[in-house]
């Protein structure tokens, strides 16, 4: 699958800031970017909105994109949140879900493996991506489904980068399949608590990455 550039972009510049090359309330200058990149500035704003949607930059009028990083309370509210929303949407799609969309998650689950076959971080979190957001539609709730996207988009860099710690791909492709075999089933409690589980961890994860990035730079 084709990666647009300003997502390349962003990927690297999130990167940037949870490695520590970019400060909390830093301005991320377009200009520079634009240089730095050797692109035009149009993928340098498209990459910025996505910060900006993720929450990890403000868009402050008349005065440009700044970093924002969120503390350790909100990331892991944030994280509580969603794994009890994805268990909601476990819950409703192990009833509502077609045979055709267990097939689609078999094909993501597929498409997993061998990024981790590939050692893949960015490209198992793609596939990864594609598998949650369809059971967010299959649901069958469509307000649900809004929710679920927006706040997935909030934990978006940092369900990504927890992806790079040590077995942490092959740990997610199981619960992955965990997942799909109580939806199989119809079992909407194991499915709920499975996706529940399976994004907690991650947060998790996630702060044992900045932990050990953290180490590395003393």
């Amino acid at each position: 699958m084709e990666i647009r550039r300003a997502d390349m972009i962003a990927d690297t510049l999130e990167e940037l800031v949870f490695t520590g090359d970019f400060s909390d309330g830093d301005r991320l200058d377009e200009i520079r970017l634009a240089r730095q990149f050797n692109v035009s500035r149009t993928p340098i704003r498209e990459a910025l909105q996505r910060l900006v949607a993720s929450g990890l930059a403000v868009q402050i009028p008349r005065r440009g994109v700044f970093i924002r990083q969120p503390g350790l309370v909100e990331l892991m509210e944030m994280f509580e949140t969603m794994a009890e929303i994805e268990g909601v949407c476990g819950r409703l799609a192990a009833h509502r879900i077609s045979e055709e969309a267990l097939a689609d998650l078999d094909t993501a689950n597929a498409r997993c493996t061998e990024a981790i076959a590939a050692d893949d971080a960015d490209g198992y979190y793609r596939e990864n991506e594609r598998f949650h957001h369809m059971i967010y539609r299959h649901a069958g709730n469509g307000f649900l489904e809004q929710e679920a996207l927006r706040l997935h988009r909030r934990l978006k860099p940092f369900r990504r980068m927890q992806l790079r710690l040590r077995g942490r791909m092959a740990q997610s492709m199981a619960e992955h399949e965990a997942v799909v075999a109580a939806l199989r089933a119809g079992e909407a409690e194991r499915a709920a608590e499975v996706l529940r589980g399976h994004v907690a961890i991650q947060g998790e994860k996630f702060h044992l990455l900045m932990a050990s990035l953290r180490r590395a730079a003393e």
